[in-house]
């Protein structure tokens, strides 16, 4: 095998290999990235079934292997038009790339600057959207809003949510400590069960926590009332305090000492 093997084998090793990193660079950052586990999951089985000889779970494997190929292609169809116009910009060769997760010492500030900012929001009725990333990415949504980029703070997601400002109308999206972007477009739920008395605000931010595990802030502009979405759920009429415990559940790990969270803001 040594004796064969050539310089254009290296070569198209290599070539492969980069290709296969470019890919993998470019759904980064976004929900492909769980769904390409969820199929990675499936080939995994498929492959342990037959090495098994177990006859009927290799068959319902196949089967769904079979009706994948031709499901591949609906539900990366975002990520695969992304890189046909990315190949067609030439940027299917830059190293340019995102970081997708916060730090875990970045979040105790995030809540905090998030809790400032929502009670004067909703104090004085101003209708906010604010998204929290987690694990899966949002890059596909980022891109549809104006890049920021800078640190958050209260002062900064006041001032974007100002009534008849360039940037107020859409939604806010956090990645860490970051603003990374505003002014973006969410998909809305189509859940029936929604109450009637919700606007479109409040259906994109239940909208994005269905599609995703990311965690929607809502400060309703009719009402003062601030309100979480997770996991598609909708907690409405949170107090400053219940807000913040909302939050810090939803954000901070378990293996974090949450006494020494709330120690750090009462002694600021």
């Amino acid at each position: 095998m040594v004796s064969s093997f050539r310089l254009l084998d290296a070569l198209d090793i290599i070539i492969v290999a980069f290709v296969l990193y470019r890919m993998i660079m470019m759904i980064r950052g976004t929900r492909a990235v769980q769904l390409l586990k969820g199929v990675v999951m499936i080939l995994l089985a498929t492959g342990l079934a037959h090495t098994l000889q177990l006859g009927a779970l290799s068959w319902l494997l196949d089967k769904i292997l079979t009706i994948g190929l031709f499901a591949i292609p609906v539900v990366f169809q975002p990520e695969l038009r992304r890189g046909l116009e990315q190949l067609g910009r030439g940027k299917f060769f830059s190293s340019r790339g995102t970081t997708l997760f916060q730090e875990e010492e970045d979040i105790p500030k995030t809540i905090n600057e998030l809790t400032k900012a929502t009670s004067v929001l909703a104090k004085n009725k101003i209708g906010a959207l604010i998204i929290l990333e987690r694990e899966t990415g949002l890059s596909d949504h980022i891109e549809t809003g104006i890049p920021i980029g800078a640190v958050v703070s209260s002062e900064l997601l006041i001032n974007t949510f100002i009534p008849n400002t360039p940037l107020h109308d859409g939604a806010v999206i956090i990645r860490g400590q970051h603003m990374i972007a505003a002014s973006c477009f969410l998909p809305l739920s189509d859940n029936a069960l929604i109450s009637k008395e919700l606007g479109t605000r409040h259906r994109a931010g239940i909208g994005i926590s269905e599609q995703s595990d990311a965690v929607a802030v809502i400060v309703s502009e009719e009402t003062g009332q601030i309100s979480l979405a997770a996991d598609g759920k909708l907690t409405r009429n949170l107090d400053e305090q219940s807000f913040r415990e909302f939050l810090t559940n939803l954000l901070v790990p378990v293996k974090t000492d949450r006494f020494t969270l709330f120690k750090g803001k009462a002694g600021s």
